[in-house]
């Protein structure tokens, strides 16, 4: 995963009412460190530019609600921002995970395991048992 899949182009849009929020909102996220801010009052959204390891957009949205914010709270602004934020959860996750398997395959686990136990005809049935009849 290259660092170009870390660096994030997003846009936050917010609700009709309160009328006027993304020049507010667009420089209070300038004071963030390390967010390239976009604000667009035309289309009620601040388009946002930051690294994953840095920033994610849930984190971004939380602080913008925190401070009063009203974000677009229709079904599919509320399905987009679901998507984005697993995404974002994912691949920060991911980006913990080891890069290969341990094994080559699951196959070898259980050859490997198999080989370490005793072979042949061998019944833990005490003999006496065996000849009970």
């Amino acid at each position: 995963m290259g660092n170009a899949d870390l660096r994030k182009n997003r846009e936050i849009l917010f609700s009709k009412f309160p009328p006027g929020q993304v020049p507010e909102a667009a420089d209070d996220l300038r004071r963030v460190d390390a967010v390239d801010v976009d604000p667009h009052s035309e289309k009620r959204t601040v388009g946002v530019a930051y690294d994953l390891q840095q920033h994610t957009l849930a984190e971004l949205e939380d602080h913008l609600v925190d401070k009063g914010y009203h974000l677009d709270n229709t079904l599919m602004s509320k399905l987009t921002r679901a998507l984005i934020h697993y995404v974002e959860e994912t691949q920060l996750h991911n980006l913990d995970a080891p890069e290969k398997r341990l094994k080559r395959s699951a196959h070898e686990a259980y050859v490997q395991a198999w080989e370490q136990r005793p072979h042949g005809d061998h019944d833990d049935t005490p003999p006496e048992w065996r000849e009970y009849k």
